[in-house]
């Protein structure tokens, strides 16, 4: 349903009482950190991206008074190593990753947070792991369908809407390449030539946060002229999308019935351009027992005070699960 929002502040700054790295495979390690209360109801935190990281705004959307609160950096992602890394780095290896973190830190059940690529990973973990999950609270929400693909990144509907930054993602390509622009970024993002890697990472993540929020952050856009950063966030990125996701185009949503037993909320920016609101709106449908809200003034970025209100909303109401 759609509503008006009080806006509603963060909570405080803290910084984890713990971290570390828990190696998944023989060449991945997955940087971890916890932080709130040690007993309280856990709470893992689920990254967009693919290839986004975390950082310490997340653990503020969460009341560290109640809530075990773990934040998790994906293959490749944020303080993982190696960084960037392609190899053995798939939706369901990142499945697996969430659930060994779950056994290794000792708790039964969480409740998983999700938004974007975040909400994507955490429709599949617990698809995939159901009687291991509390709630789930999912945000700008993303399946990763082709449809949804290029609507973004092919000249599917986003470019018209955005002209001016368009031109500024494509300008990248030569024109007879721009048939396919994902497999064309892909090409420069594997290059052997570190310059060509991170002029056409730049260019992928200033499309991105150009469009992430209903009124363009500058301060948010500088992030695409860093170095580390553009790479990791548009070479998993891009990784995923070429690949499909490695799962069937549909596989999520005709999987929701697995997850419909389980407490949820989906929020969702109705000017979404990333990640449009038609994605979230069939989730709704398939699974009608989740709280379902429209934020009518604001786009894809968890930031946007309207879903950032209605973020922490939902937190406070899973608080005593």
């Amino acid at each position: 349903m759609a509503e008006p929002v009080e806006p509603k502040q963060l909570y405080p700054e803290i910084e984890p009482y713990d971290s570390g790295f828990l190696s998944v495979s023989d060449l991945h390690k997955v940087y971890y950190e916890q932080s709130g209360n040690r007993t309280g109801n856990s709470v893992i935190f689920i990254h967009g991206g693919p290839g986004g990281g975390t950082s310490p705004y997340n653990r503020r959307l969460f009341d560290p008074e109640v809530y075990r609160i773990i934040l998790l950096d994906q293959r490749g992602s944020g303080q993982s190593t190696p960084a960037a890394e392609l190899t053995d780095n798939t939706t369901w290896h990142l499945v697996e990753d969430i659930e060994k973190l779950r056994k290794h830190l000792d708790i039964e059940k969480w409740v998983v947070f999700g938004g974007s690529w975040g909400s994507t990973l955490s429709l599949a973990y617990a698809e995939t792991h159901p009687d291991r999950v509390k709630a789930l609270v999912l945000r700008g929400i993303f399946t990763l369908s082709r449809r949804e693909l290029d609507w973004f990144y092919e000249d599917g509907g986003a470019s018209m809407i955005y002209p001016d930054e368009w031109e500024k993602y494509v300008e990248v390509i030569p024109e007879e390449e721009r048939y396919h622009l994902t497999s064309a970024y892909y090409r420069r993002l594997t290059s052997e030539d570190e310059n060509i890697r991170l002029k056409a990472a730049r260019a992928w993540c200033r499309w991105e946060l150009a469009t992430s929020q209903l009124f363009m952050n500058e301060e948010s856009m500088a992030r695409s002229e860093l170095d580390v950063w553009p790479l990791q966030f548009a070479r998993i990125e891009c990784h995923y999308f070429v690949h499909g996701g490695f799962m069937k185009d549909g596989h999520l949503l005709a999987n929701v019935d697995k997850i419909r037993h389980i407490p949820g909320t989906i929020i969702q920016g109705r000017y979404d351009i990333v990640c449009p609101a038609d994605t979230a709106w069939k989730l709704h449908k398939k699974w009608p027992e989740a709280e379902f809200y429209f934020v009518q003034d604001a786009g894809h970025s968890a930031k946007e005070i309207g879903i950032q209100t209605k973020l922490l909303d939902a937190t406070d109401k899973y608080k005593t699960l």
